[in-house]
């Protein structure tokens, strides 16, 4: 973005406990290019993924959507709305996207505590009835 003056450098890292026998490990890293090598290391053993899109950039949401349907792991879209300014409706976000009819779409404001914690609820829903990659070490 023209106006961005900062860069990330890293990737984000959170755990949240759940229950007892229940530990959900958050990694997050950026879309650029340069942090791709990442992405198959993150996957390993992850049930799901959240990909955020900002609608002024929705180009650059193409190649994390391509590949996580490339390895079969479930992803839910969360559209990135600052202030609650929605400039287009989730529907048409989704034809944009060319979503599949079954991948969840939801708005948030990733700056916002409940509105993040609504979209890590909404993937573990979702991802353990659709995960459909080979477990690693299975043939």
């Amino acid at each position: 973005m023209p106006s961005k003056a900062t860069t990330t450098v890293a990737m984000d890292f959170g755990r949240l406990t759940l229950g007892e026998d229940l530990i959900l490990y958050l990694f997050g890293t950026p879309g650029q290019r340069r942090f791709w090598f990442m992405w198959d290391d993150l996957c390993l053993g992850a049930i799901g993924a959240i990909v955020i899109v900002d609608t002024a950039r929705l180009d650059e949401s193409f190649s994390p959507l391509d590949y996580f349907e490339a390895k079969g792991l479930p992803f839910i879209v969360a559209v990135n709305e600052f202030n609650g300014v929605n400039q287009y409706t989730l529907d048409r976000v989704k034809a944009a996207l060319a979503l599949p009819p079954e991948v969840p779409i939801i708005s948030i404001d990733a700056r916002d505590r409940e509105s993040a914690k609504a979209a890590l609820i909404r993937v573990t829903e979702y991802a353990p009835e659709h995960l459909t990659r080979t477990p690693a070490g299975a043939s």
